[in-house]
Parts: C-alpha cells; sequence; structure tokens
C-alpha cells in the first residue's frame, strides 16, 4: 500500500471580485483532483492551525504531517538550520534571515519592506550576499549561513528567547518603523540591520542587479527564532517509511528531524518556475524505491499568493493537477498497486491580503477501490458543504494512513 500527499502550499483563497465571487481553486483547470473528489473520494476541511500559534508554513505542516505543533513545534528557523545543515547546540538560537528589498529613505526606520523576497533571488546571489555579511559582522556570537534564495540563518551562540519580530511577507508595502524588532537582542539586531545595508547596497551582486532592472537585495530582516528541534521518526510514529520532496529549507529540516528521506529535484526553486514534472517523477521514484509514503510539498501558490499574482496562483494550482497529481494517480492505477492519494494546502494565502490566514483548509482523500465520500469536485465550498471536518492534522494523518 502506498500514500501519497500532494501539498500546495498556500493553495486555499478567499472569493475574489475579479473571478466573479471564485476562488483560485474554483477556477483553475484541475481535472485529475476534481477526479479524486467525484470518484468516491472523501471532501472536506482540516483545521492544521492550533489556537494560539501564528499561521506559518512551520507549524501548518508540522501540523499536517501528524506531529501537534503544541508538542513538537520550537520555532521555524531551527528547522531550516537543520536542512542546512548546521550543528545546532542545545544553547544556540536559530533565526531566519531572509534578505530583503527596502526603500532608499535615509532615515532606516521610515523605509518600507519593498520585497521579502528581493525578487526571488537566486541562490547563488544571495549565497554571495550573506557570505558578505558574515565575513563583515559574523563572530563568536552571530553566525550567518547561506540558504536557498532569499532564505538563510543566523545563528545566536548561547542566544536567549524573547525578540519580538514580524515576518517580512506580513509587511509587504508598508514602513518598517511599526515592525522593527523589540525585545532581547532588539539593538544588536537593528545594529546589524544597518550595517547590512551598508554593506549590500553597494555590493557587486546589487550592482548587476540594478543593471538588470531586478530588486536590489539592500538588507537582511530577522525573523522566526527557535531552539534545536527534536521530531520522533515518521517511522516509528506511524509505521511508515516516509520521504519528503520540497525545494524550501523548512520542509527539508521536518523531514530530517523526522528521519525521512530527502528526495533533491533538479531545478526544484520554490515558486512558479519550479520543475512540477520532476516533483511528480520523483514521487514515484521515491514510492518505487521503498518508501510506504511520499509528502510532496509545493510552495508555488503561496509564492504567489504573497505577490497578489491571481494568475499565476491559478497556473500553479493547475501545474500541480497536470503534472504531480495526475501522472502519479496513472501510473499507481497502470501498475495495480493499492494506493491513497491527499491533496490540499497547508494554509490559506488569500491573494486580498497577501498573507497568511488560520483559517481551515479544504483536502481531498481519495483511496483507490473504496467510495470514502459524495464530492462533485474539490474546492473550498464544496468541502465545506459535505460537512467533513478534522480538528488537527494529526487526527486527519492517522486517517489517511489507516486506509
Amino acid at each position: 500500500m502506498k500514500y501519497i500527499l500532494v501539498l500546495g502550499d498556500g493553495m486555499a483563497d478567499l472569493p475574489l471580485e475579479k473571478l466573479g465571487g471564485k476562488t483560485p481553486l474554483e477556477v483553475a483547470k484541475k481535472p485529475a483532483t476534481d477526479a479524486l473528489a467525484s470518484n468516491g473520494g472523501a471532501v472536506g476541511v482540516v483545521k492544521t492551525i492550533p489556537d494560539g500559534f501564528k499561521p506559518g508554513s512551520d507549524t501548518a505542516n508540522l501540523s499536517v504531517l501528524g506531529y501537534a505543533p503544541a508538542k513538537y513545534y520550537t520555532g521555524r528557523s531551527p528547522l531550516e538550520a537543520v536542512s542546512l545543515g548546521i550543528d545546532m547546540k542545545n544553547s544556540d538560537l536559530a533565526v531566519r534571515c531572509n534578505v530583503v528589498t527596502l526603500s532608499d529613505e535615509e532615515d532606516f526606520a521610515a523605509k518600507t519592506m519593498v520585497d521579502y523576497s528581493s525578487g526571488e533571488i537566486s541562490t547563488e546571489e544571495s549565497g554571495a550576499l550573506v557570505r558578505a555579511v558574515q565575513d563583515a559582522l559574523g563572530d563568536e556570537k552571530f553566525r550567518f549561513y547561506a540558504g536557498v534564495s532569499y532564505r538563510h540563518c543566523l545563528i545566536i551562540g548561547d542566544g536567549i528567547s524573547g525578540t519580538k519580530t514580524t515576518p517580512p511577507h506580513d509587511i509587504t508595502g508598508r514602513k518598517i518603523r511599526e515592525y522593527l524588532p523589540t525585545g532581547v537582542y532588539a539593538d544588536e539586531y537593528m545594529r546589524l540591520y544597518k550595517e547590512a545595508h551598508e554593506i549590500l547596497k553597494n555590493h557587486p551582486v546589487n550592482r548587476a542587479r540594478v543593471a538588470a532592472g531586478k530588486n536590489l537585495a539592500n538588507s537582511i530582516w530577522l525573523w522566526g527564532e527557535g531552539k534545536k528541534p527534536v521530531l520522533d521518526p515518521f517511522k516509528d510514529k506511524f509505521g511508515k517509511n516516509g520521504a519528503m520532496i520540497s525545494a524550501v529549507d523548512l520542509l527539508k529540516g521536518i523531514a530530517i528531524a523526522a528521519s525521512m528521506t530527502v528526495c533533491e529535484v533538479e531545478g526544484a526553486t520554490g515558486n512558479i518556475h519550479t520543475n512540477f514534472a520532476g516533483k511528480g517523477a520523483a514521487a514515484i521514484a521515491a514510492l518505487e524505491n521503498g518508501n510506504d509514503f511520499v509528502y510532496v510539498h509545493i510552495e508555488a501558490p503561496d509564492e504567489s499568493g504573497h505577490h497578489g499574482n491571481v494568475e499565476e496562483k491559478i497556473l500553479s494550482i493547475e501545474l500541480i493537477d497536470k503534472n504531480i497529481v495526475k501522472p502519479v494517480y496513472d501510473y499507481f492505477v497502470k501498475t495495480g498497486e493499492d494506493f491513497a492519494m491527499l491533496v490540499l494546502p497547508d494554509h490559506p494565502t488569500p491573494i486580498a491580503t497577501m498573507t497568511h490566514s488560520s483559517a481551515p483548509v479544504p483536502f481531498v482523500m481519495w483511496k483507490k477501490g473504496v467510495k470514502l465520500g459524495k464530492a462533485r469536485c474539490y474546492d473550498e465550498k464544496e468541502a465545506v458543504s459535505t460537512g467533513i471536518y478534522y480538528p488537527d492534522g494529526e487526527s486527519l494523518m492517522k486517517a489517511f494512513l489507516s486506509l
């Protein structure tokens, strides 16, 4: 028996006037996913963000994978640090470090968060920038590590929790004055922001980006602190050998912490230009190679939501359906092997707000040869109409893996 979970990060949304009162999920052409719903699949909603937790991809994906955040969550950045191979001490504090685009006002606090991803900067470019910051500002206390695209990591030796920060994707287009750090390391973070800005604004990478008409990666932004994570092995928890397919460090870190296999896919980018077909092929290969369960994470819908790009969000949903859901389904039908599929987002990232929501998300759960429910299609409205509801991700995961 094989289990395939396809997670379109941030795929759920709110009705949009631009779409005639429909959501991107309703408008997108997704025949394979809709067929799961209309051919015996259970369509419903699941609450992935527990009360008292912010609607981050960290807590949401832990929840969907079956790890209750209240028990297992220690912060976002330490999960990413695990993926980067950083050997954290128990006393270390990990902090996410974005390279961002800020406006050019002389007064730092008067600047605007223009772009939390610096135009989805390449890993090669941003790596050079982070290394420059480490060379100039890194010391025994503060150590900067390059990650993927705009996503990087700061490790604070013998770090103390308690600095209040705001994710940069929550403040796109806003003045940063009200969102500057407060608490334990507020002064140190502000010093790092200002000094990094002086280093980055005239860096050769940014001079080249200006010449190419791209957004400058002219500052860093720190958020998402946490201590070293400890997850129970997925095999011990659920009795299945599991594999993870994702372009982003967060999901890879969760998988490593849970002793799952991490499958690398050439051309996986974490945005609309990712290798969708490669992820579908990797899912099949992972299940062929001794894994019972594979978690295929696609970041593109979330990135589109954060940028307010409805066209790309619709396209990303269609590409997930065409290049991941359909080929995986077709392959296992052809082999005759028993299999089950679960398709869902981790949280909504509505176009209207361009940030995450804590609202429950729609899912479709399907098993070969078994009638689990009666639905017409897969979208938010249909999911609510069925009355099927799971109070948390762990209960949904247990139900799925017991099929």
